[in-house]
């Protein structure tokens, strides 16, 4: 496809959040005319954002995606790295548990500052026009037409070459794909919510270890801390909705932190204690999976509108920033042929996004419960110990998915192979010790002792020729 046939192509990008505008980024590269829809108004001119969202975790797949756009090193730079989990305990005692090893962290990012530095960077390119409160009312992938309505109230319908859906977990695009035959789609909402409170900085400075991911894990539920450039922490409380509802007066928010999390209350402060945790109910989180991910070659979803995904693994928008360079990489193969692009992105990417949902619902059991568990930091430091001896064939399981490209769910396929050998490799050596200890015991007893087991038959070649036993060796012994 040459040049004057990119330039014809119109791309409607739905949704202006994070994936949607590192979308336009890839898309304008390519010299395709972007529009991108956005249904809110301008964050960067806003008086106040609306609502909360949980703090942001980048790592090697958003990099990299990001390093593809050339924005890497500038949204790098205003990230806090986080070497390691810090877990407190009941008693307010606190142990560090790296996530890989010393060169390698993920960082904390502001997702407000993020979604600003990447709308301005997609609006330098001069084939991208970002339209702000305009709300999508229609989409008919058919024809690449959609409808969309802005602040004068009149209804426009647009059509594109390629409409491109990122506007998140209720997506309006892929409400329409569900429509179409052999679509298939389901959703789950987890029993526990998350609510966001604020650790503010003290006398300037953090009031915590800043380079680390803090997590507060009681079994059923948890609480972590993410730092923020303002020396603050971000904290997120992620419990079940009963709970959640049990506490219903300030005292009982107070009595519930001083029971379960009494390191943090000094930190936070009880009067901004709560009124933080009465600002806002609990926001509930949900999972979403569907294929495939495209329509014919005029329709594809990207991001949480293709695969919403629960925060405990960190990879909700790293997965999302990696369906833009996933796409991008076809885009190269296929010399810009939506027609052989889009079916290949779905083939390639859904059992990947499928793989990184289970992951993700798997590791919230792991982070508010198996962490407090010894045999859990004597399985890391082992994977550690393993993967610091063979780096090419013992990989963890969290340094595949936060620190490497390799797919999804090619990791978890390795992940369950390396479970399988580190179980065969313990009971191995188990049995190794018990053999070795059972030898050296047997060696170490005295030939006396040894002498005890031979008596039996002296008693029977004595009664043999005596007529009657003799216990008297016996009681010597």
């Amino acid at each position: 496809m040459d040049s004057s046939d990119i330039q014809k192509k119109k791309i409607a990008v739905i949704g202006g959040g994070l994936v949607g505008m590192v979308n336009a980024c890839f898309l304008a590269k390519r010299n395709f005319q972007v529009d991108v829809y956005e249904a809110r108004e301008d964050i960067r001119v806003a008086k106040f954002a609306r609502g909360r969202s949980i703090n942001l975790a980048l790592s090697h797949r958003g990099r990299q995606a990001l390093k593809a756009i050339g924005l890497e090193d500038q949204i790098v730079s205003q990230g806090i790295p986080m070497r390691a989990r810090m877990l407190h305990s009941f008693s307010g005692k606190k142990s560090a548990v790296p996530y890989g090893t010393k060169s390698q962290y993920i960082l904390s990012i502001s997702r407000e500052n993020l979604n600003k530095d990447l709308l301005t960077a997609a609006e330098k390119y001069p084939n991208v026009k970002v339209y702000f409160g305009h709300r999508l009312l229609k989409c008919n992938p058919e024809e690449g037409m959609i409808t969309v309505i802005g602040s004068d109230g009149v209804p426009k319908d647009v059509t594109y070459d390629l409409i491109v859906g990122c506007d998140g977990a209720y997506s309006t695009v892929r409400s329409h794909l569900m429509r179409k035959p052999h679509f298939n789609y389901s959703q789950q909402y987890i029993p526990h919510g998350y609510m966001e409170l604020t650790i503010p900085p003290k006398n300037g400075e953090f009031a915590m270890e800043p380079n680390y991911l803090h997590i507060w894990p009681r079994n059923t539920f948890m609480m972590i801390a993410l730092p923020n450039k303002n020396k603050s922490f971000t904290c997120t409380l992620f419990m079940p909705f009963e709970d959640f509802e049990k506490l219903v007066t300030g005292r009982d928010v107070l009595d519930f932190f001083h029971k379960y999390f009494p390191d943090s209350v000094p930190l936070m402060g009880e009067q901004a204690l709560t009124q933080d945790f009465f600002l806002l109910p609990a926001q509930p989180m949900i999972s979403v999976k569907c294929s495939p991910f495209h329509f014919k070659s005029r329709c594809v979803l990207m991001g949480d509108a293709a695969h919403a995904i629960v925060p405990f693994f960190g990879q909700g928008m790293n997965a999302g920033f990696e369906d833009c360079l996933v796409f991008d990489e076809f885009m190269d193969k296929f010399n810009n042929d939506l027609s052989m692009c889009l079916p290949e992105f779905s083939r390639f990417r859904i059992p990947d996004t499928h793989a990184v949902l289970d992951l993700s619902m798997y590791n919230y059991i792991e982070m508010r419960a198996h962490v407090n568990s010894r045999w859990f930091i004597i399985q890391k430091n082992l994977e550690r110990f393993l993967h610091a001896v063979m780096p090419s064939t013992f990989i963890p399981l969290y340094t595949m998915v936060t620190f490497s490209r390799i797919r999804y769910h090619e990791a978890v396929l390795r992940w369950h192979w390396q479970k399988k050998v580190m179980k065969k490799g313990l009971f191995f050596f188990g049995t190794l010790i018990a053999i070795g200890s059972t030898y050296l015991l047997v060696r170490s007893m005295s030939l006396r002792s040894l002498d005890y087991l031979r008596r039996p038959w002296d008693w029977v070649t004595n009664f043999q020729n005596t007529g009657h036993v003799s216990l008297q060796p016996l009681w010597r012994l």
